[in-house]
């Protein structure tokens, strides 16, 4: 028994460990596309970093070796389907406003699953304080440091999408981690390719942009979506949530650091209200 319980917290270990490198990996790589997005547009680094990252991870797995039953398919079309969405939302939002308040916004969607998933008197708390920061950051004031509405509201849509991916990818992991979260890349590229097509052209077809968008989709795709694939699978969609919950802190010194991204001191403190909120729903 006791043997059982090392090697399930051990597997619960490594699975937060994995969880806090894709967010690591991530926002470096969110970084780098920032850098892209007066070069060919939001359309087209989103394009670059699904297209490739499926590609990527077809080759890598090679998922038709496992034929899908008809719900895992149905469920990796939903699944893929927000993964694409997401992304392209959360590029939208980053074009608009600084990184780690667009994640502080889009943090509001794991929070929610957590909060549902829990009835205990903690979770007003939680709520309180996540409502208290979304205040201090939603452009509802009249200061100079307002936020555009555009970007808010693209979190906000961001948000919703990565609710629905913890839900949908917490049914699909059950499948190898890896081929689940190919074959959802491939059903995202199939509506974001010819969307960033559209919109950049020609462009798309630099080689010195096609090299930076692999780079993105190393970094912000393939290598981020496999190890929190493998996360979900010894982690329940609670304790993930609260790992994610340090997204909005992470994404705000990736922006600081690599975009020279400064926030004001009321900005940090509602960042660090809904990384608290996020925390307090899950903490035991």
């Amino acid at each position: 028994m006791t043997v059982e319980k090392s090697h399930v917290g051990g597997g619960a270990l490594l699975a937060g460990f994995a969880l806090l490198c894709s967010q690591l990996s991530l926002n470096v790589g969110a970084a780098v596309a920032k850098h892209l997005f007066p070069l060919i547009g939001v359309e087209g680094v989103t394009a670059y970093r699904v297209g490739f990252a499926a590609l990527l991870m077809m080759a890598v797995f090679r998922p038709w070796r496992t034929p899908l039953t008809w719900p895992q398919a149905c469920n990796v079309a939903v699944y893929g389907s927000v993964i694409g969405l997401m992304n392209l939302l959360i590029y939208r939002s980053f074009n608009l406003i600084p990184l780690g308040i667009a994640v502080a916004i889009e943090v509001a969607g794991p929070l929610t699953v957590a909060v549902l998933s829990s009835r205990r008197p903690r979770d007003v708390v939680a709520i309180a304080l996540a409502v208290a920061g979304l205040y201090f950051l939603l452009p509802i004031h009249g200061h100079v440091d307002q936020l555009d509405p555009a970007g808010v509201a693209y979190a906000a849509g961001a948000a919703v999408c990565w609710a629905l991916y913890i839900v949908f990818g917490k049914r699909v992991s059950v499948m190898h981690g890896g081929q689940s979260v190919a074959w959802g890349m491939t059903a995202a590229s199939l509506f974001i390719l010819p969307v960033g097509a559209w919109y950049s052209g020609a462009v798309l077809l630099t080689p010195s942009y096609m090299a930076i968008g692999l780079a993105i989709a190393v970094m912000s795709s393939a290598l981020p979506y496999t190890l929190e694939m493998l996360s979900m699978r010894n982690l329940s969609s609670r304790t993930f949530s609260m790992f994610s919950s340090a997204a909005p802190a992470i994404s705000a010194l990736a922006g600081m650091l690599m975009l020279g991204e400064h926030l004001t001191l009321t900005q940090w403190l509602a960042i660090a209200a809904i990384v608290l909120a996020s925390a307090l729903t899950t903490l035991r």
